[in-house]
């Protein structure tokens, strides 16, 4: 298998500052540059995942996994296997989506890419244990990647976010969503390094799944749901739009905008010790914009106005 695809630099990734207020310094690292469509986080999750698979030489490749109707995970998956020239198959929450899903953007691309797709309840998907063992049993020879990519391989990846330019900052902080990439860059920070964890998600047992990767107590968690998963307000919006403009650095309304107006909003309540660099990881997943303005659009909404 050709894995050249994944064969990127770290130390291509740019840095940039972004805001100086109340004797803070707020910098972030543009891992949506890794590549285009195996978007920040994604890449390094799933880095191992497929390079240590591949390396097994299976008889009849291919890899499953789970998401949802934008999923950042599922495209990039469904690309990645694509330049692999290996199978994939994508179980969908919600079955509904099964006789329009060529009218979202996300599933359409992930087909396009040779993804086969399947879809199910929501009620039916929350059991994933249950799904991943038949699937298991129907492909045997199939790689089963959980929700997310969030797993110990991706714990692996995520070590290479970090490096000898991200070591002096005081604070390492990254959207969550499953876990992973806070787990990751938990387990590898530097002792003087603070971890903050912003979930956009109302799940009480993230942070116990996130201390079993990291396997250390050097970060906290600090909500910023806005509203509730996949939820997309007007306040975020407006943020993004207006981070735009000052920075010319993109962000997606699910995961990268809420946390960095969060970021924002505890720089304003003095939440940083004077004289702390805070570094935010941009962990992509700017392929979800055009279906967030297509619902934005449909309910008369603001909308993001850059283009990706």
């Amino acid at each position: 298998m050709d894995f050249s695809i994944f064969e990127r630099k770290n130390c291509e990734i740019q840095f940039q500052e972004v805001l100086a207020l109340n004797g803070v310094r707020i910098f972030i690292k543009r891992e949506d540059q890794v590549h285009p469509q195996i978007s920040g986080n994604k890449f390094w999750k799933l880095y191992f995942n497929l390079k240590n698979y591949l390396e097994t030489k299976p008889e009849n490749p291919m890899v499953i996994s789970f998401g949802g109707a934008f999923s950042n995970h599922i495209s990039a998956l469904s690309f990645a296997a694509k330049n692999l020239s290996i199978k994939s198959l994508g179980l969908i929450r919600g079955e509904e989506l099964s006789a329009k899903f060529q009218e979202n953007p996300t599933l359409k691309f992930a087909e396009e890419n040779g993804m086969q797709l399947r879809f199910a309840s929501r009620e039916i998907y929350r059991r994933k244990d249950i799904l991943s063992e038949k699937l298991q049993r129907e492909f045997p020879d199939a790689l089963i990647i959980p929700e997310g990519g969030t797993n110990e391989a991706a714990v692996l990846g995520v070590k290479m976010m970090l490096d000898e330019r991200t070591k002096h900052f005081d604070y390492l902080c990254c959207a969550v969503g499953t876990g992973g990439t806070l787990a990751g860059i938990s387990r590898f920070a530097e002792t003087h390094q603070k971890v903050l964890g912003f979930p956009v998600v109302k799940d009480d047992s993230l942070k116990r799944k996130i201390a079993e990767l990291s396997g250390r107590e050097n970060f906290k968690m600090i909500p910023a749901d806005f509203g509730g998963y996949g939820k997309i307000s007007d306040e975020v919006v407006n943020f993004i739009n207006d981070f735009y403009q000052r920075t010319k650095i993109p962000l997606e309304p699910v995961y990268t905008g809420k946390m960095l107006l969060k970021i924002f909003q505890l720089a304003e309540e003095n939440y940083f010790p004077k004289g702390s660099e805070i570094l935010a990881f941009h962990t992509g997943g700017l392929q979800g914009i055009s279906g967030a303005n297509a619902f934005l659009q449909r309910k008369n909404r603001p909308q993001i106005k850059f283009c990706q």
